[in-house]
């Protein structure tokens, strides 16, 4: 690798005493482009893990192919790609993931991202520390978290990139919640299931949904009141849906919020947006949603479907990141 990765350490202020104990200081890599030399500032891309993953998981190592940072730093040694710094942060928690929001439930992320993490970088690092030279990137719940911190911060960055984005909750979740419903059901509830749950994580694909819905019930229904913090939108004995419960999921739908966040959208320089055309939690129609409702505004999406589901999908970078990096302001 040309490059160079710094491993540093970040103590968070605003997720101290979270409701889940987990941990406020966090690890974060720092990807630094064969250019960096100190004496040129470069534009920053924030990678975000998807849900069951976290930054460790992006840099993990393996012999058959290349994980994201060294496929970043490829294409930029080859000329592909444009020099930036690439940001990998760190917010897991005891559920398997944040969806990057602030929650009552679990913690305020969106915050951490927007007010402790981008600082910390940009006085650690020769930065452009203003939102031209700055792009957010995920896939599946990191996609999510993408669109939000675009949605809900436009001041911070100019660039967003959802690779599957979780969006269309009618379509890409609701269908999960009978399958969460087995799981929990068969624990002996919520709680035994939340208790349980993170000792050894889940033993099939029913106690996988159940514990995705249970990571973002904390994040869009989260409830102070009681272990796990949580409301979950499916009554666990019959199956049957909670209305009032399911709207507040509604209202944090990327799909849902494009009309009271088209003024921050119309400040992107791009929104890029993808999905395999066979995605298993049919996240390609919410791409293709999200896609037409953007395009139909007006608004700087591009959109690209290409052969496949929805795991195994890290390579989409080595298109993706090319575009999003030329749309930032380049080395100062």
């Amino acid at each position: 690798m040309k490059g160079r990765i710094v491993r540093t350490s970040h103590e968070s202020l605003c997720l101290r005493d979270n409701p889940l104990g987990d941990p406020h200081e966090r690890e974060l890599y720092v990807y630094l482009p064969p250019q960096y030399d100190g004496t040129r500032r470069f534009p920053v891309v924030m990678m975000l893990a998807g849900f069951g993953s976290t930054n460790h998981s992006i840099v993990g190592w393996s012999p058959w192919k290349p994980n994201s940072i060294e496929l970043f730093d490829r294409l930029i040694t080859e000329g592909t790609c444009n020099p930036a710094i690439l940001l990998l942060p760190d917010c897991f928690n005891r559920w398997g993931g944040s969806q990057f929001v602030d929650s009552e439930g679990t913690g305020r992320y969106q915050t951490y991202l927007a007010e402790e993490v981008f600082p910390f970088v940009d006085a650690e690092f020769q930065t452009i520390p203003h939102r031209e030279g700055r792009a957010v990137v995920g896939r599946s719940s990191g996609g999510f978290g993408a669109l939000r911190l675009g949605m809900d911060r436009p001041e911070l960055l100019s660039v967003i990139g959802s690779h599957a984005g979780d969006a269309a909750f009618e379509v890409s979740m609701r269908p999960m919640l009978t399958s969460a419903a087995i799981a929990i059901d068969a624990a002996g509830g919520l709680e035994t299931f939340a208790r349980e749950i993170p000792v050894a994580g889940p033993a099939n694909a029913t106690q996988y949904d159940a514990i995705f819905v249970l990571a973002a019930a904390a994040a869009y229904s989260p409830d102070r009141t009681a272990f796990p913090f949580a409301q979950i939108p499916v009554n666990p004995s019959t199956g049957e849906l909670r209305d009032d419960v399911w709207a507040k999921w509604l209202e944090q739908d990327p799909l849902e919020r494009i009309d009271q966040s088209e003024g921050a959208l119309r400040t992107m320089s791009m929104i890029y947006v993808d999905a395999g055309n066979r995605d298993e939690h049919g996240l390609h129609f919410a791409a293709r949603a999200l896609s037409d409702a953007l395009s139909q505004r007006g608004l700087p999406v591009r959109y690209e479907e290409f052969d496949g589901g929805h795991r195994g999908t890290s390579w989409r970078y080595e298109v993706s990141l090319p575009q999003i990096v030329e749309a930032l302001r380049g080395p100062e």
